[in-house]
């Protein structure tokens, strides 16, 4: 399977290693398969950890505290009133997805940097279609399972009611038109051993 499809500079953060987008919808397993990935030593990067280092840092502390006062208590971030608030003001959203987006080619650069010059990274993205990042990575990769089991594994997981996990389903792009898009899919609709099956088989065809 040919994965290296882009120059460098068309590339994601014009990235020196081909990269391989990894996304799914919510419950469908893309967590799983990520870190099967890194447990069997493949190079993932994680676009929440990024993220999420990204808000540990001193300089995004006095950001929030500039733009959103209430989400700030004994010098700390108080994410779930961060959260509200972000979602409730769309001013407030546009200035924090600024701000964060703008450090992520740093962040993503700074974590590949400490490969060691690797055939290809996987980028461990939810939102690779919604923030129409696909055209900038050389494959992507789909974890799919059917809407139905999405549906029963969100309510199971998070301990939620049927109509509020239907409500966060509708909120992404649906898993069936994700896996129309994809390069690859890898299928996760029975268990475990099957999925981890379906990986290695997946290994072995972008090595081939």
């Amino acid at each position: 399977m040919k994965i290296n499809k882009l120059n460098q500079e068309n590339r994601l953060h014009n990235s020196p290693y081909p990269v391989i987008g990894l996304t799914g919808g919510i419950a469908t397993g893309k967590s799983t398969v990520s870190q099967y990935l890194k447990d069997h030593g493949e190079n993932v990067i994680c676009a929440d950890e990024l993220v999420h280092e990204i808000y540990s840092t001193e300089e995004t502390f006095e950001f929030v505290s500039s733009v959103a006062q209430e989400a700030i208590a004994d010098h700390q971030i108080l994410f779930p009133k961060l959260r509200e608030l972000f979602f409730n003001d769309k001013e407030l959203q546009n200035k924090i997805e600024t701000y964060i987006y703008s450090r992520l080619p740093q962040a993503f650069k700074k974590k590949y940097d400490e490969f060691n010059n690797p055939d290809f990274i996987f980028y461990d993205v939810p939102l690779l279609f919604e923030k129409n990042l696909n055209p900038l990575v050389d494959l992507i990769t789909v974890v799919y399972s059917t809407p139905e089991n999405q549906l029963k594994r969100l309510i199971q997981r998070d301990g939620i009611k049927e109509e509020l996990a239907k409500n966060i389903l509708q909120k992404q792009m649906p898993i069936d038109e994700k896996k129309q898009k994809a390069d690859y899919v890898i299928e996760n609709n029975t268990n475990l051993t099957d999925l981890y099956q379906s990986i290695d088989h997946f290994l072995k065809e972008i090595r081939r």
